[in-house]
């Protein structure tokens, strides 16, 4: 069978089977076997059925913005939409492209367009093991009309019996496991040493009898450290290579340092493509800046660097000469092998340890070959290489178990948030919540614990117990006004509510509303830095009027109220980017960001209230951030 101009597999004609069945599709495959195809597949199928819709989740903005891009080169700009929270562009086309999260607020916001979705692709469906998202996943699971079908995409998943099986439990309807492990480019792993370079899989029980004999006779712990640059160096006859690393200047550092002691790039008039492309896609303020200088530097000798604090525009531009085989040697932070097609011949991992956010840990297996499973070009290479630079000698160990196979099975990591409460309340009856609390994938995996099932009632019941005493519904168990504005708050509900389901905002003006806003929004890092230059009095103004509602007060973290309010100020006073640039250690990437996050949570509020005030306070608000911003980022979707 053909389909666009590919041969299919015979795991990707039995998905495809499936889905003309009308069942629900889980696919375990590795990484560049053509999954999407499958995809592809159902898309044209439902099409050819007027009036469905067909809803594409990704678990990051940037895969759900590239996707987009995809598919409107492949269908047309009618038929697809984009949703990201901020962004809304043809929000009725029968193809939808959005964020896992949207799609969860859309069940619960109960859309109407909902009862008209066919299929719904949930892309990376792995990433349900996340402790911090990992419950929307599921939540978008449980909560989808049963007349709904899924086609579920992951690399691999150990127990996509257990996985496959619930959800047939939980909805009703037949599941089609379609699994296949075999790569179409083999992977060889590695480990460098500095001292006796490459060491394969094979080898490393013998080289890490050889690492304790060495550590006992020094009497030193220490392993000796390796620039990525150098193992670069040293396998320059197998690039392209794709470096990853979890730091973000750390990726810099090493792009702009190996630029200094190689040039990779023979013909000249690939140097002059670079070139011009860099100049078209950059705007002359965006070139102007530090990050862009430094990108220049590095791509002006076949390097390139990739991370989240690169400004839309500066990331598009590496993806594209990437993709046209310009840059030979990426540096990348993690996220850069989510869901985005771009394989090299060779891997290379620069550690094996990542902060994770709360503490730096050893690399679990999903995220080995995750990053792995981006060796190897399909048509291109024999075989792909993946080598590992370990930062500490105790790591080796750990290597060899991970690299052995993914074993890790898909965990629910479900939390009731007051939200989730509130929209159970007013979508289901009492016997409808008591079976959702019941089948959820956290309850089914402990199926044989009895007290697992308690404990997530008890929850639920102490939070229904808090959301009364504060007013959200009341005591004959209706939800009040104030419940009903929280039900479409996805983010902090409770505080945003309370400072904007009553009249409690009229205290502040405009740029104070922002201020409160990003510090809200704000994730603090251990490094940040952020100017409090002339911010001091109007800081203990601010905090002075917010302690008038104690909840506010005492919920809304002050440190981050403080950190935001010189930038917030110099941008909405029109000040230029450059000029909040100055103000904090932030990247680009992450100032846009946050601004991006300040308007999608203004998005909510007007979505959440019918207070014409408060809508038009907010309306003025939002073009007070929104100015200018999509000059500096390009919109990424251009």
């Amino acid at each position: 069978m053909k389909f666009h101009g590919f041969t299919l597999d015979a795991f990707q004609e039995q998905a495809i089977k499936a889905i003309q069945d009308q069942k629900t599709v889980v696919v375990s495959a590795a990484t560049g076997t053509g999954k999407t195809l499958i995809a592809e597949y159902m898309i044209d199928q439902c099409l050819r059925n007027l009036g469905k819709h067909v809803i594409y989740t990704a678990p990051i903005k940037a895969l759900s913005n590239q996707k987009y891009r995809d598919f409107v080169n492949q269908y047309g700009l009618e038929t697809v939409g984009l949703l990201t929270g901020d962004v809304a562009i043809n929000p009725q086309a029968p193809i939808l492209i959005m964020t896992t999260e949207i799609y969860r607020n859309m069940l619960l916001s109960d859309d109407p367009i909902i009862l008209n979705v066919a299929y719904v692709v949930f892309d990376e469906i792995h990433f349900m093991n996340d402790p911090e998202r990992g419950t929307v996943w599921e939540e978008a699971i449980l909560f989808s009309p049963a007349s709904t079908r899924f086609l579920c995409l992951s690399a691999t998943i150990p127990n996509v019996k257990e996985f496959s099986s619930w959800m047939q439990t939980l909805k009703d309807h037949s599941v089609e496991i379609i699994h296949y492990s075999k790569r179409a480019v083999p992977l060889s792993h590695y480990v460098f040493d500095v001292n006796r370079g490459l060491i394969s899989r094979s080898e490393i029980p013998a080289y890490i009898k050889w690492l304790k004999k060495k550590r006992k006779k020094k009497k030193s712990k220490k392993h000796p450290s390796v620039a990525a640059g150098s193992v670069v160096m040293h396998v320059k006859d197998k690039l392209p290579a794709l470096v990853f690393s979890f730091s973000r200047r750390q990726c810099e550092r090493e792009g702009v340092g190996l630029s200094k002691r190689h040039d990779f790039i023979k013909d000249e008039g690939n140097r002059s493509r670079i070139l011009k492309a860099f100049h078209k896609k950059l705007s002359n303020e965006i070139q102007e800046l530090h990050s862009s200088k430094d990108l220049l530097i590095a791509l002006s000798h076949g390097i390139g660097f990739h991370h989240a604090g690169l400004l839309p525009q500066q990331r598009e531009l590496v993806e594209e000469l990437f993709s046209k085989r310009l840059i030979w040697v990426l540096f990348a932070t993690e996220t850069f092998s989510v869901g985005v097609n771009m394989p090299a011949r060779t891997v290379i991992l620069n550690g094996l340890r990542k902060f994770d956010g709360r503490r730096f840990r050893p690399l679990r297996s999903k995220e080995y070959f995750q990053m792995a499973g981006r060796a190897g070009r399909r048509g291109i290479d024999d075989a792909g290489f993946v080598i590992t630079i370990p930062d500490q000698a105790q790591l080796v160990e750990k290597l060899y178990q991970i690299s052995e196979a993914d074993k890790e099975p898909i965990l629910s990591q479900f939390q009731l948030s007051f939200n989730t409460v509130l929209n159970m309340l007013m979508l289901f009856s009492e016997d409808e919540i008591n079976v959702l609390l019941r089948k959820n994938f956290y309850v089914y995996h402990r199926k044989h614990q009895q007290h697992r099932q308690v404990r997530m009632k008890t929850s639920f019941t102490r939070k229904k117990k808090n959301l009364m005493k504060m007013g959200y519904i009341s005591k004959d168990g209706s939800i009040t006004e104030k419940g009903l504005f929280a039900s479409r708050i996805y983010y902090h509900e409770l505080l945003i509510s309370e400072l904007f389901a009553s009249g409690f905002y009229e205290r502040f003006s405009e740029l104070e509303l922002l201020q409160i806003i990003a510090g809200i929004v704000y994730e603090p890092k251990a490094n940040d830095h952020f100017s409090f230059k002339g911010i001091h009095k109007k800081y203990k103004q601010l905090a002075r009027q917010l302690s008038k509602n104690q909840y506010v007060y005492n919920h809304l973290n002050k440190l981050s109220l403080k950190r935001m309010m010189a930038i917030v100020e110099t941008w909405a006073m029109g000040g230029s980017f450059t000029m909040v640039l100055e103000l904090t250690n932030y990247q680009e990437g992450d100032v846009v960001r946050l601004f991006r996050r300040m308007i999608d949570m203004i998005q909510q509020i007007l979505h959440a209230s019918d207070d014409e005030d408060l809508r038009d306070k907010l309306g003025e608000c939002r073009q007070i951030i929104d100015h200018g911003l999509v000059s500096v980022e390009l919109n990424e979707l251009e």
